[in-house]
């Protein structure tokens, strides 16, 4: 008998060992082989416990093929027996990543279901033990949001402009109101600028759509676009105010002078009652800007309406000032049966310095100058 042959015959010997259950029978006829198949020899390893033979075998394959599925979710399962969680973690990882990339074939989905189970029972005790580390501590926000990004529990989301980045600023979602000395003497006007609201609306005034098509030029990819589901009803608009609008809300006008608003040829001010009637869903997007804050004070704030800005949630609440950077990705919505209105303008980012300021007002004049603005939309 030939080598080949002598080598062809074991093989076939040690493969029915294995399927009639007799892995010790496997393992003595792949011992005799010159190069027994590192899989079949794995599979006999594994099936009379000796782990450690086991996974020298599977080591040979993904030296090899380093993506090798079948190989990295038994590599998973390895470890786990051997007791070395953090190891099954990592195979059980790359395995589900393999699957996802190539798709796997219906035998081996058993084993990746039991791969994903591995990978939830440690996230769950490593999350259970990052708590443990710092449950003395006070609920800390960043310290939260840290956690949950490196949990795989909340997405990472930046300032992405969709016109113009200003570099160095700070990757926020939200600013709070207890921050800027100018919002709780806006806050106090609440009742004031409801009343004009209300004066307004009674008297059948027309929110214009917020998102209207240009009379030149093509027309803005919205899904709201000339809708009136989602209002506008201007103070200020392109720089400019609004002659009729303001003298009927003198308590919005004197408001809005409290803020420190950017002052822009053909661009800022820019300050509205933003309206959105009942089932609106205003849908994902990014502002124009980075170098703004997006200011809203919620005049009619009626329960399942909600703004989120990256990977936070907030409902409006009348008179509680919401203050975000648009240029981070957000959405709103009102699910209820009222209709939600807010008064909305846009303010300098804090960080950035007046002669800072100074020069980015004659950048955006510049730039309107050499072609028309874009729409812009802030909620």
């Amino acid at each position: 008998m030939t080598d080949r042959a002598r080598e062809s015959a074991l093989q076939e010997a040690a493969i029915a060992a294995l399927r009639r259950g007799d892995a010790a029978v496997a393992r003595a006829a792949l011992h005799e082989m010159a190069a027994p198949p590192p899989m079949l020899l794995a599979q006999a390893c594994n099936r009379t416990g000796d782990w450690d033979g086991e996974a020298a075998a599977l080591r040979r394959i993904l030296r090899e093929q380093p993506r090798d599925l079948p190989a990295l979710l038994a590599m998973g399962q390895n470890a786990l027996r051997r007791g070395d969680d953090r190891e099954a973690t990592r195979w059980c990882r790359a395995a589900v990543a393999q699957a996802a990339a190539t798709g796997a074939p219906p035998q081996l989905q058993p084993m990746l279901l039991q791969a994903q189970a591995i990978l939830n029972n440690a996230s769950a005790r490593f999350e259970d033990h990052l708590s443990a580390a710092i449950s003395d501590l006070p609920a800390l926000p960043r310290i939260t949001l840290a956690t949950d990004l490196l949990l795989g529990k909340s997405q990472l989301y930046l300032q992405q402009p969709s016109m113009f980045y200003f570099p160095g600023l700070p990757q926020r979602a939200f600013y709070e109101r207890e921050e800027f000395d100018w919002v709780a003497a806006i806050e106090a006007m609440t009742d004031d600028i409801v009343a004009e609201l209300n004066a307004v609306r009674a008297g059948a005034a027309d929110f214009a759509p917020y998102v209207e098509t240009p009379s030149h030029g093509p027309a803005p990819n919205n899904p709201l676009r000339d809708d009136p589901s989602w209002g506008a009803y201007y103070f200020w608009q392109s720089g400019k105010p609004v002659e009729d609008h303001a003298a009927r809300c003198p308590a919005v006008m004197a408001a809005l002078d409290l803020a420190p608003r950017p002052i822009i040829a053909g661009r800022s001010p820019m300050a509205l009652w933003s309206l959105l009637k009942p089932g609106t869903h205003i849908q994902p997007h990014h502002g124009l800007l980075n170098t703004r804050l997006i200011c809203h004070l919620p005049l009619l704030a009626p329960s399942d309406c909600a703004l989120r800005v990256g990977a936070e949630t907030r409902a409006w609440r009348t008179g509680e000032m919401l203050i975000f950077d648009d240029s981070v990705e957000h959405e709103a919505w009102n699910r209820s049966a009222e209709t939600r209105v807010v008064l909305l303008f846009e303010v300098w980012r804090p960080e950035i310095l007046p002669e800072e300021r100074e020069a980015l007002a004659r950048l955006f004049e510049a730039i309107d100058q050499f072609g028309p603005a874009e729409i812009d939309t802030g909620g």
